[in-house]
């Protein structure tokens, strides 16, 4: 499985295609994947919170929980340091290395999330027509409707909080809208 690379013009990137690997269907699980820009702030917040909320409602054996970036910057690498801190202090267990998307992911996983517009063109620009996945900005699932959950890298410990608290938000607001309650 060779990761897609979005550094490389269009032309050149290798599409590699296997459906139905992992799917709901192949595991009677639901799964999601949560995606931003490297795979070190947002969506490993999110993976950790979604995995934490799962497990507090009882639902963690129903689901396979994932996440991953568009570009390959940090691949193999842990999330941000003031995500992991963060996250910690919540209690909440971090165990993730970065990756980048692939075009498995789309047939592997029911839902894709990104976090903003750009992971968003980025999402769509490499699904592939095989894809099963339903593919939406995470931020839709946010009961205060704040709909871009914005990238903390350039600034200080306090974005990764406002982070926290969207996820959080858009966790909860996931589960009502699967289960009907959360």
């Amino acid at each position: 499985m060779r990761p897609l690379n979005f550094l490389q013009p269009a032309w050149r990137a290798t599409i590699v295609l296997n459906a139905g690997i992992g799917s709901m269907a192949a595991t009677g699980k639901r799964s999601v994947l949560f995606v931003c820009l490297g795979n070190i702030c947002r969506s490993p917040m999110a993976e950790a919170v979604f995995a934490h909320t799962v497990k507090e409602h009882g639902y963690a054996d129903e689901w396979t929980i994932d996440s991953c970036g568009t570009a390959d910057y940090h691949i193999g690498k842990q999330p941000d340091k003031r995500g992991i801190a963060y996250l910690k202090s919540q209690n909440i267990p971090v165990n993730h290395r970065c990756r980048e998307i692939t075009q498995e992911d789309f047939t592997k996983f029911e839902y894709i999330f990104g976090m903003d517009n750009s992971n968003m063109q980025n999402i769509n620009r490499v699904k592939p027509k095989n894809s099963t996945a339903k593919v939406e900005l995470f931020g839709s699932y946010d009961p205060k409707g704040q709909l871009i959950i914005e990238d903390p890298y350039y600034g200080g410990d306090e974005g990764f909080e406002e982070v926290f608290e969207q996820v959080t938000r858009c966790s909860e607001g996931f589960l009502k809208k699967i289960y009907g309650k959360p």
